[in-house]
């Protein structure tokens, strides 16, 4: 389903002049940062959406020839900057006339409540209560640009507060806000043989969101490497058919796992998409990584031990085989060393070391990294 950003315009995206109408290319003045975080949101998968409140747009109070100039120069300066809105959302009425096209009322949201967006992961951006409002009543998330004091009394005044999943001032803090909450989800697989719930926030911060439980403590044990080495919150819960064997786990494990990687990455833009290795002990581990959506698999590796605690050997291979098919990845990895569990080991800290690398962002780079221009 498709998710949308509804961002007000006076007072969010340009400063609102001390008359509440900006009716001259003199007036038009950007909100500091908002450029470059709409240059970042846009790289994310939503469609943005400008939705505002014009008092009396095209009658004699505010007549379009004087709203337009004004309008037009938002428009096309951040088109410039790679920033376009998928539809303009504009009431024309007064507040007096109570209209259900008006702000917080979705009379103009017709098109966004059909069921093919999914509001409840969309916001409405604003620096109003109202804003908040409406986002109450579209059912999706509010954001509150105004500083935090000031911000936190407009919802209690307006009964607003449950709505909103933000209050700041700072538009830098919007966009990490979004994209964070963008690189976090939720896999559930259920099979016959098998039911995995899989949590992963690839913005976390490691130990601190660990919490695993597989049935096999050994499995248990790499998996913690990833959280550790990796840099990310990660939970899963599986509960599956070891009485017949761990090849089901093991391999649905990696699947819900692999699924989650690619569904947090989203459109991958701004990350780095390579990353590489790790020597352990007396061991050495080569992990090459590309998430470039190409999918191919490698491996070289042998295990001269059957089992290493309750895991089978045979079964490492199967299991980033199966991560790299669903993570839509490009995958290679090779180890050498005498210490079978230090041989083991070293892998999934070099694979979280990669994809730690990989999933990183560059700042404010929003760019997809590739010569192509999609992945």
């Amino acid at each position: 389903m498709k998710k949308a950003l509804f961002i007000d315009r006076d007072g969010t995206i340009i400063a609102e002049p001390a008359d509440q109408q900006i009716d001259s290319l003199g007036k038009l003045e950007f909100v500091p940062g908002a450029i470059s975080a709409l240059k970042a949101l846009a790289g994310l998968d939503f469609e943005l959406v400008l939705a505002s409140n014009q008092d009396g747009l095209g009658t004699d109070a505010f007549p379009e020839a004087a709203f337009l100039p004004a309008h037009e120069k938002m428009l096309s300066t951040l088109r410039g900057e790679g920033v376009e809105f998928a539809d303009q959302l504009i009431d024309r009425t007064f507040e007096r006339d109570g209209a259900p096209t008006r702000k917080p009322r979705t009379g103009l949201f017709g098109n966004y409540l059909g069921g093919g967006y999914d509001l409840a992961a969309s916001y409405v951006i604003g620096d109003r209560a109202t804003d908040i409002l409406l986002a109450r009543n579209l059912g999706a998330r509010g954001i509150l640009l105004a500083p935090r004091g000031k911000g936190e009394r407009l919802l209690r005044e307006a009964g607003a507060a449950e709505a909103c999943a933000l209050v700041t001032d700072s538009w830098e803090e919007i966009a990490e806000y979004i994209r964070r909450g963008e690189r976090r989800v939720e896999i559930r697989r259920e099979t016959r043989e098998t039911r995995i719930a899989v949590r992963l926030d690839l913005d976390g911060r490691g130990a601190a969101g660990c919490r695993i439980s597989t049935g096999l403590r050994f499995l248990d044990h790499m998996l913690e490497q990833i959280v550790h080495h990796g840099g990310v919150a990660l939970e899963v819960e599986a509960r599956g058919d070891l009485d017949i064997d761990e090849h089901h786990t093991m391999e649905d494990v990696a699947i819900t796992l692999g699924e989650a990687v690619d569904r947090a990455l989203g459109a991958k833009a701004g990350i780095a998409r390579y990353g590489f290795a790790l020597p352990m002990d007396d061991c050495r581990a080569l992990v090459l990584l590309d998430f470039g959506g190409r999918i191919d698999f490698e491996w070289d590796a042998e295990f001269r031990r059957e089992r290493i605690g309750d895991m089978p050997t045979e079964l490492f291979s199967h299991f980033f085989r199966s991560l790299c098919c669903a993570a839509r990845c490009n995958l290679q990895i090779a180890a050498r060393g005498g210490n079978e569990h230090h041989k083991a080991e070293a892998i999934f800290k070099a694979f979280a070391r990669a994809l730690r690398m990989a999933v990183a962002r560059q700042g404010f780079g929003y760019d997809i990294p590739s010569s192509k221009g999609v992945l």
